[in-house]
């Protein structure tokens, strides 16, 4: 349990879904200052069970791959990300590069570097053709950072992009472009963290000559008298010096009131934000409302409209499409979702080191066999150009998609995503034996991450098994003009490969025939809850990441290389396991659980009967320990649900488990 990120994880989550109340308890709820910030009308409301209505369109699910133009003012120094935040921090990196370059933050601060974007070089329409080349069949603008500066003709940010800056409506702009050509076009709103983020901006440095002098941060409108920015309010770029409640109640209201209006304005086909879970709780679920129920509005009574968060509890991924931010998930999901990632820094950065076309290609392919799309921002400089690595990595991803984009667009998952899970761990290069399947109607896509040195390549997910495997009759390489020699039997799809392979990167298959054990997207919804089966031992292990999650906190969370569940806080939250028992027999129960908080007692519920423990405090969470349930008799064959939960709310501490286990006597 991450307690030291608690304001990303624990506090957004008990923000956003209901958490513990703040309040003591009998005290009486108080009314919320939220309800008078209007949302469209429809049938969604700003709660999560009502935001289980929402169903994604097919054109999400349809497109794959999307390019992002992840584009502001700090792009103009060209040195990376959160340089608006960095410039502030005395011996930072931008900090020193500030220094030399710009001058002192007292003087000279962010709100000058919105001055210096020009945006003079940019032709939106040449940079939005090149994309639709390479692949991209949406494509995605900024609209704000963490910087708090908007990047359209704001009603309600006088710092924008048409006041200051480019004079330009760059949000405008871009969707204008992307429509033109045919791509689906998005915003990204990063702005809701803006409080928090810009606080250093408020500060002085700490040593030197210019030790508690105010940056800039603290300037009001009476310091532009006679500045180019007479008229402009700094506080209203860096979130107010005053720091007191009323001021932040004030930024969340406003922060609400310019995303309406970005939905309002542009209608963005995608919505996606820099968050967890809802932004701001009740105001970013208002907004999620408002989004849905403004595409119905627009459009007859259908959704046509993608949401994007992150850190969504599993119980709620059917409310929107889940992000991933520079990562990806690890099995085959139910519910469609995204990775953002970049070739190199979010915000262009000189001399950086890019990930490659193949990288790019292989990222996809993952991706999209576990029912992913990959959204991938291409950094712009200051000027509105890309530069030449950037190109060359784009026209190399063009070339692949040439002959293999039907192996993505418009596919699903197969009933698995793919051979060789080693090809997942992160930094480890792929390979020939590395393939991952999609598959559209009859038709079934084998795409192999490299090309064997011998010719041969056995596809060991098509074993022939009687009555199960079914009928293939016809395969080819795409790319290829001729045939290829192959053979299907117990072993797999082996295939005889010609000399010469067709593409850089990857190659597919595209296998043809009858019951190919198709994908059941209504199975795959219920992933997480199928039946876990024995080891050879007889054994069950059953994992956090196959745990079925039942309540507004408890979720799966990763540290290091262990996933357990954690932000186990609630003592009415609890985890589920569907366990096929292959016969009658009596099992040892023993769990593996950290206890930081203190000990805790659980039970544990299976057919008819109940277990209990109590695990006694760790030193950490990383600290497991093994905590003795009991002897659990299963009495016959079949399947059974095992319950994890609370014995009594006060006997409960906050938990940690990476896994249940059931040892056969």
């Amino acid at each position: 349990m991450r307690r030291t990120t608690a304001f990303l994880g624990l506090v957004w989550a008990v923000v956003c879904v209901g958490g513990p109340a703040l309040a003591g308890e009998g005290e009486a709820k108080k009314e919320s200052p939220w309800t008078d910030l209007e949302i469209a009308p429809g049938p969604f409301k700003p709660d999560w069970e009502s935001l289980k209505q929402y169903q994604c369109p097919d054109w999400f699910r349809d497109a794959k791959f999307g390019i992002w133009a992840h584009w502001t003012a700090q792009c103009v120094p060209e040195d990376g990300d959160w340089y608006a935040r960095g410039m502030y921090e005395q011996g930072s990196g931008h900090y020193k590069y500030h220094l030399e370059h710009y001058g002192h933050p007292s003087k000279f601060g962010f709100k000058d570097i919105c001055n210096l974007w020009k945006a003079e070089k940019w032709e939106p329409e040449k940079l939005i053709q090149l994309y639709k080349r390479a692949g991209a069949k949406y494509f995605v603008a900024l609209a704000n950072h963490h910087c708090n500066f908007d990047c359209w003709d704001s009603k309600y940010q006088e710092w924008n992009s048409v006041k200051v800056g480019p004079h330009k409506d760059i949000v405008g702009t871009w969707a204008e472009a992307a429509r033109r050509n045919g791509l689906r076009f998005g915003v990204t709103v990063h702005a809701a963290r803006s409080w928090d983020w810009y606080d250093v901006a408020h500060g002085s440095d700490k040593t030197g000559p210019l030790a508690g002098v105010p940056y800039d941060g603290r300037m009001t409108r009476a310091d532009g008298q006679g500045q180019w920015w007479e008229g402009l309010d700094p506080q209203n770029l860096y979130c107010s010096a005053v720091r007191t409640p009323e001021n932040r109640q004030l930024f969340v209201r406003n922060w609400f009131l310019r995303t309406r209006d970005l939905i309002d304005r542009y209608h963005p086909d995608l919505l996606y934000f820099d968050d967890t879970m809802a932004p701001h709780g009740e105001v970013g679920l208002r907004i999620f409302a408002h989004y849905y129920n403004a595409s119905l509005g627009r459009n007859g009574g259908r959704m046509e409209v993608v949401l994007n968060t992150k850190g969504v509890l599993r119980q709620f991924l059917q409310c929107l499409i889940l992000d991933i931010e520079r990562g990806r998930a690890d099995r085959l999901e139910g519910y469609p979702w995204q990775t953002d990632t970049c070739i190199g820094d979010w915000h262009y950065r000189r001399g950086i080191r890019y990930a490659s076309a193949e990288n790019v290609v292989h990222q996809l392919i993952d991706i999209v066999s576990k029912n992913g799309n990959l959204l991938l921002n291409i950094p712009v400089r200051g000027d509105g150009t890309i530069d030449d690595e950037e190109i060359k990595i784009l026209e190399g991803i063009a070339r692949w998609m040439a002959i293999n984009s039907e192996a993505i667009y418009g596919t699903r998952p197969w009933l698995t995503y793919g051979e060789n899970a080693r090809g997942d761990r992160r930094g480890m290069r792929l390979g020939a034996r590395d393939i991952r399947f999609t598959s559209k109607g009859e038709t079934l896509y084998a795409i192999s991450l490299g090309w064997p040195a011998d010719g041969r390549l056995v596809i060991r997910s098509l074993a022939k098994v009687e009555g199960a495997t079914g009928q293939i009759t016809h395969v080819t390489l795409l790319g290829h003009e001729g045939g290829l020699t192959w053979t299907h039997d117990e072993q797999g799809l082996t295939l005889r490969l010609p000399g010469e392979r067709p593409c850089e990167y990857a190659v597919t298959f595209k296998i043809t025939g009858q019951n190919l054990r198709g994908f059941n997207p209504e199975a795959a919804t219920r992933s997480m809850a199928q039946p876990i089966g024995p080891d050879a031992q007889g054994r069950f292990t059953l994992g956090a990441g196959e745990a079925e999650m039942h309540g507004n906190q408890v979720q799966v969370e990763r540290r290091g290389d262990r996933e357990n569940i954690g932000f186990w806080d609630r003592a009415d939250d609890w985890v589920s396991w569907t366990v096929r028992f292959p016969k009658a027999a009596t099992y040892e129960v023993t769990a593996q659980c950290a206890a930081q908080a203190g000990a805790s007692e659980l039970a544990m519920e299976a057919a008819g009967q109940t277990l209990t423990g109590q695990a006694q405090q760790t030193k950490s969470w990383d600290e497991y320990k093994p905590v003795s349930l009991g002897k659990l008799e299963i009495k016959a064959a079949g399947d059974q649900v095992i319950k994890l939960r609370p014995r009594e709310a006060k006997t409960w501490r906050a938990l940690n488990v990476t896994a249940v286990t059931l040892t056969p006597q």
